[in-house]
């Protein structure tokens, strides 16, 4: 398979992107041996088209990125803002939203945030028992409107209060394991 992986972190003083980079590598790490990998490193820079033609080249998009204000980091939204063409991404269509031009394309979010895993599907919770995936839900529908399938989200929560890094990385494994490495 061709994947691209994508690491959308925004470097701020007091968030570096050191769990960022270590989840975003620990992929690379996982799916190489036995793929075609592309990568971006959204803050280091990049050229328009080749984005353009990684995403094209592609069967598997991995967004690896922390959750900013609920949604992705501000440098980020700004590359998907300049990335996602007209023509290339998606097209006309007789009906809102079905002339996304990546179909048979898959994506996967890999997403840090401060969130506690207990605060969704808590109906007494912050997000009145809506699941991560609900919470996400205008990120999911940028992806759909491209013609993008979704694969099974991995998120780790609570990272700043309880960063526990060696059980994030063994969920992570598990998750490429059993979500890319058993695609065929």
């Amino acid at each position: 398979m061709k994947i691209f992986v994508l690491n959308g972190h925004k470097y701020y003083p007091f968030s570096q992107g050191k769990l960022n980079r270590t989840i975003f590598n620990r992929i690379i790490e996982l799916i190489k041996p036995d793929n075609e990998v592309k990568t971006t490193i959204v803050e280091n820079g990049y050229e328009l088209n080749d984005e353009v033609g990684k995403f094209l080249w592609a069967d598997i998009i991995i967004i690896q990125t922390p959750i900013n204000w609920f949604s992705f980091p501000g440098l980020f939204k700004s590359y998907i803002d300049n990335v996602y063409k007209h023509g290339s991404f998606y097209g006309q269509s007789k009906e809102y939203g079905q002339g996304g031009l990546l179909t048979g394309k898959k994506y996967m979010y890999s997403l840090t945030m401060n969130s506690p895993q207990e605060a969704f599907n808590n109906p007494s919770g912050f997000y009145n028992g809506k699941s991560l995936d609900e919470v996400i839900y205008a990120m999911h529908k940028l992806q759909d409107y491209c013609g993008l399938e979704k694969l099974k989200t991995f998120a780790v929560y609570d990272v700043v209060k309880h960063p526990d890094i060696t059980r994030f990385l063994i969920e992570l494994d598990v998750h490429i394991k059993s979500n890319i490495l058993n695609i065929h």
